[in-house]
């Protein structure tokens, strides 16, 4: 008599044990590569719609305080029209900013030594300014803003440096990025700005 290995043969249940094992590892990776893919979809759409449609900033310095300060977060809106009030952000030597529409094209824009904004021939309620100043302004009074331009100015007019500088100028429709909708941070402030 030879010695012979015995082949062991899995019963029909170890069988079964197996095949649902080998389905459930299959099935496990097609279901996790699934998901992956779906969370990279779902994150480039974010970064799509945070970068084009919604974009968020933090606000930084103090040139809008007190309606927006240091370190909160808003979210902006896409528009194709902007008028005298809305805060919007906007592109000036490859920074955000964020200031206060004073004048769209075509209007006439006075400021007085004491700071009062007048608009076409009227006073300016400006209850969100934290103090009327005239600030750096070195254009010619009065100033008609020209087309496809936006003449903005912060809340905070004596250290704002904004339209009523020559350096700033008014702002190029084109490289406004969106109107502030909503302050997101800090949460006990959240809301309309």
């Amino acid at each position: 008599m030879t010695d012979k290995k015995l082949i062991d043969i899995p019963s029909s249940e170890q069988f079964g044990r197996e095949l649902k094992r080998l389905r459930y590892k299959k099935s496990f990776f097609r279901n996790l590569k699934s998901t992956v893919g779906a969370l990279i979809v779902v994150a480039a759409i974010a970064v799509i719609v945070s970068t084009r449609l919604i974009p968020v900033f933090r606000v930084t310095g103090s040139s809008m305080s007190p309606t927006l300060t240091n370190g909160e977060v808003v979210m902006c809106m896409r528009s194709s029209h902007y008028k005298t009030g809305d805060i919007v952000a906007f592109y000036y030597n490859n920074k955000v900013l964020l200031k206060r529409v004073i004048g769209v094209p075509g209007d006439n824009i006075l400021i007085k030594d004491d700071g009062t904004v007048v608009l076409n021939d009227e006073e300016l309620d400006e209850s969100y300014v934290s103090g009327k100043a005239k600030g750096e302004c070195d254009i010619t009074m009065p100033y008609q803003v020209p087309e496809n331009r936006l003449f903005v100015m912060g809340d905070h007019r004596a250290v704002s440096v904004d339209s009523r500088s020559t350096s700033v100028g008014c702002i190029a429709e084109e490289n406004v990025l969106g109107k502030v909708v909503l302050r997101v941070y800090p949460f006990d402030k959240f809301g309309k700005p």
